[in-house]
């Protein structure tokens, strides 16, 4: 391409030599003057050629410019796509990091509410009372009567005396006092279900248990073979009591003794 645009001029200018001065024109005019319009179609032919070399030149020049600054911008944009691939990278690094670290919290605070529940005292409402009680200490009195419902009455009666020796003013006193009497009874173990059930009709007179402990020790006061005593708990229980269901059971017993 270069070579044709250097032989396009160089052809015009042979072509205006050759047709501006034909043969039969020298016919008219001397050497001198035929010579000098030979120097003269020489230099305009010249100066032709080196306006096409320069334009030639110039047209070279610019394409190279032209080549270098796509090189540069291809160069550039190679690098822009590099620093967004990393950063790209880094936002998903990224990303997974903060999920990583929501994980984490997320677990971090699962745990300090787990660990809150286990020392926060709960609102309970149990035999009639309403109280506060950690819930460790709500689980243990719940076990323990789980284990008396499983008819252990040994392990029942163990399990009442370590939340009593654990809690001793637990607002479950008064009912952990009523089934760990229980739990002696049945294991025929009287005088410890006495002491039990006694404690709970000194220390709790109007609880909701208390008539049916007094019972309870009436009968443990029959299986000692202590009649008179036995008698002694039943009137007390109708004087205390008058209203309850065990106050109707300690009159038909009365009236049997009679």
């Amino acid at each position: 391409m270069p070579h044709e645009l250097m032989r396009r001029p160089l052809a015009v200018c042979a072509l205006v030599l050759a047709t501006a001065w034909p043969w039969h024109a020298q016919a008219f005019f001397g050497d001198d003057e035929a010579r000098k319009a030979i120097i003269d179609l020489r230099q305009r032919f010249e100066a032709h050629r080196q306006a096409a070399e320069a334009e030639l030149r110039q047209s070279n020049e610019a394409r190279s410019q032209a080549n270098r600054s796509m090189l540069e911008l291809a160069a550039q944009i190679e690098e822009l796509r590099g620093e967004i691939a990393r950063l790209r990278g880094q936002n998903e690094q990224l990303a997974r990091e903060l999920s990583e670290l929501q994980r984490q919290q997320a677990d971090v605070r699962q745990g300090l509410e787990s660990r809150l529940r286990q020392v926060e005292p709960l609102q309970v409402s149990h035999d009639g009372l309403t109280f506060t009680a950690l819930p460790a200490e709500q689980a243990e009195f719940e076990e323990a009567l789980a284990v008396l419902r499983r008819a252990d009455f040994a392990g029942a009666a163990a399990a009442f005396q370590a939340f009593l020796t654990r809690y001793p003013s637990s607002g479950y006193l008064p009912s952990a006092l009523y089934w760990l009497g229980n739990a002696h009874y049945a294991a025929k173990a009287y005088k410890p279900a006495l002491d039990s059930h006694s404690r709970l009709a000194e220390q709790f007179p109007q609880h909701l248990r208390t008539p049916e402990a007094m019972l309870a020790m009436a009968n443990s006061h029959t299986e000692l073979k202590d009649a008179r005593a036995a008698r002694r708990m039943l009137e007390e229980l109708v004087r205390r009591h008058p209203q309850s269901e065990a106050a109707v059971v300690a009159r038909e017993r009365l009236s049997r003794m009679r």
